[in-house]
């Protein structure tokens, strides 16, 4: 194999979908062999992130930690989300404090909110909501402006979100939910990342306890908030009527789909395909929102 190959075969990976198993194969060949000849910490931090998504964790570790033998930015971050949620199974607030210190010295603003989150919970550091706060606010001129997708604008939004709901500043709360949820169904248009799914649930509840949710202008992901309850709801796509129904099992909402069943919303939203493809990567060419209640 050539260094000309083993790129093609990463560039190629990085437009599938679905890969196959002798896709994904030749891939993880094509990046060890990249990261064998170049020793470039984005590389390692390529295949680690896929080892994350596909949450094989200590996978991800080590390719992580690989990186930040060459003291790279982004290799730290993730470090600290591994160690911050125990991802490996060992939960060490100590090493997340460290590697989202070291990132965020290296101007990280991911890690940044991170340590705010340390604050908040008392994780290593002595717990100082204020210190969250002033963090979090502080950020958020850094993000406002933001036009890359990867940039934490929802993360930053949906925090100061919350902060302007306790202080009573509910207009401007909303506002911040809006706009975090137009920027993340966009990332999630090229990525449905399952940390990025999560945070799109917690925002939609966040933002349907404030105010309420208009039938007539209904969009794919306000299916987190209609799918709590029993009802259907039906949309287009290519012309094509589809329905999703959410129905009461033994006191909680069971969903179906295109004669698949989804034990829950997260289920749904992970794993909910028309053919073989994921909602999530085409939910932004649907259309004509129904809701039946």
């Amino acid at each position: 194999m050539t260094v000309k190959q083993a790129e093609a075969i990463r560039n190629d990976f990085a437009g599938k979908n679905n890969p196959t198993e002798d896709e994904f194969f030749a891939f993880t060949e094509a990046m060890g062999f990249l990261i064998e000849t170049n020793k470039d910490p984005r590389d390692m931090m390529y295949l680690g992130g896929v080892y994350y998504e596909l949450k094989q964790f200590d996978l991800a570790l080590k390719y992580y930690e690989m990186a930040a033998t060459y003291d790279y930015e982004e290799a730290y971050n993730c470090l600290g989300y591994i160690w911050y949620y125990g991802r490996t199974g060992e939960k060490n607030d100590e090493k997340a404090f460290a590697c989202f210190s070291r990132s965020a010295a290296l101007g990280n603003i991911q890690s940044e909110y991170k340590i705010a989150d340390m604050y908040k919970n008392g994780y290593y550091v002595e717990r100082d909501y204020e210190k969250y706060k002033e963090i979090i606010k502080s950020l958020y001129p850094r993000v406002k402006d933001a036009r890359y997708l990867n940039d934490p604008l929802p993360e930053i939004f949906t925090r100061l979100a919350r902060i302007y709901t306790e202080e009573g500043r509910m207009d401007e709360a909303v506002r911040l939910y809006y706009a975090a949820k137009d920027f993340l169904a966009q990332r999630l248009r090229y990525n449905a990342f399952f940390g990025d799914l999560n945070n799109m649930k917690w925002l939609i509840d966040d933002l349907y306890r404030l105010v309420e949710l208009d039938d007539a202008a209904v969009d794919f992901y306000d299916l987190y908030h209609l799918l709590k309850s029993p009802c259907t709801v039906s949309f287009r796509y290519k012309k094509q009527v589809y329905t999703v129904q959410a129905l009461e099992e033994d006191g909680r909402c069971v969903i179906c789909f295109e004669d698949a069943w989804y034990r829950t919303r997260e289920d749904f939203f992970s794993k909910a395909t028309i053919g073989r493809t994921r909602l999530t990567d085409i939910c932004h060419n649907f259309y004509m929102f129904e809701v039946h209640r």
